[in-house]
């Protein structure tokens, strides 16, 4: 998964995590700063019935077997809970907190003085957009696997949120390349294929073959089917002129977990403010939604892909 301040480097946050002996581990989940349209096949599989009234007479083993599309409703349910008591706890206990750095506004820090650089290096990842976005929209006509892409109106990162990464990025480094820096933000421009469960697999094979004929270089890939938290499948590309763009692979049922179930956990469990407590209970919560999830025929063997970019 991809922390979104360090797309290139997974593991190194990983390890981080790791070696915090007693907290309560985070995922690298891939960045979900995204909004798409809801789409009709799962409009038809999540209902707002509550379990019972779903499936009269089930017995609790019976329930605790139900595929993905049967618990919405109580994952949402969870979702509630935990937001109104997150909520209760973060005013009580920001309110003895000393003020934090916040680069929400969109603004670079007055000290970096690059406000130009930073205008200019999001025009050029304007103008290339177009470009990629018609090849993809070509492999989506052309797949021979009906696959279609999801929340194509949020293909380009909010510019909000690019200024926000940068600004953190020229913090941390202030000598860095404004340009470089937004390099590094490998989902500025980022697009979803989804794909029935049965086509899965051949669909991603599909896709990947058409980009590459069409120039563009898969330099890294993550497969997240095996994981506890987060079902998909991660890919970044690169242009010949050194764009970078990424493209997710989903089902129906892993897209809609993602965007629209997991998505409030996720950011809460990044949020420095969240309590361990929480962010245990929001990490239980995403592996329970990530359990129910069917996992397509051959995703797995699907390899992970990794190439240094200079």
């Amino acid at each position: 998964m991809d922390l979104p301040d360090q797309p290139d480097a997974p593991d190194r946050a990983r390890r981080q995590r790791d070696s915090t002996v007693g907290a309560p581990r985070t995922r690298e989940l891939p960045d979900p700063d995204e909004r798409a349209r809801a789409y009709e096949a799962m409009r038809a599989r999540v209902s707002a019935e509550t379990a019972e009234e779903a499936s009269p007479g089930l017995q609790p083993d019976e329930v605790a077997q139900r595929s993905y599309g049967d618990q919405p409703p109580q994952f949402r349910e969870a979702q509630a809970g935990q937001h109104k008591r997150s909520a209760g706890e973060r005013q009580a206990d920001r309110s003895a907190d000393p003020p934090e750095p916040d680069h929400r506004s969109g603004d670079l820090q007055p000290a970096h003085g690059r406000a130009a650089d930073t205008t200019a290096a999001i025009g050029r990842v304007r103008e290339a957009e177009p470009t990629i976005s018609a090849d993809v929209q070509a492999v989506e006509r052309e797949n021979r696997y009906g696959g279609w892409l999801e929340g194509f109106d949020c293909r380009l990162k909010n510019e909000d949120r690019l200024k926000e990464k940068l600004a953190g990025k020229l913090a941390a480094e202030p000598r860095m390349d404004v340009s470089l820096a937004l390099r590094e933000v490998a989902d500025a421009i980022r697009y979803t294929f989804c794909f029935q469960p049965d086509n899965y697999a051949r669909g991603y094979y599909d896709v990947k073959a058409r980009l590459e004929d069409r120039g563009y270089e898969m330099y890294y890939s993550k497969n997240w089917w095996t994981d506890p938290e987060y079902k998909g499948i991660n890919t970044r590309w690169v242009t010949t002129d050194g764009q970078r763009f990424e493209v997710q692979f989903h089902t129906p049922e892993s897209f809609h977990a993602k965007h629209h179930v997991t998505h409030a956990a996720y950011e809460r469990i990044r949020d420095p403010a969240t309590s361990d407590d929480e962010r245990g209970e929001l990490v239980d919560f995403q592996r329970n939604v990530s359990a129910s999830i069917d996992v397509p025929d051959g995703a797995v063997e699907i390899p992970d892909v990794r190439k240094e970019r200079s």
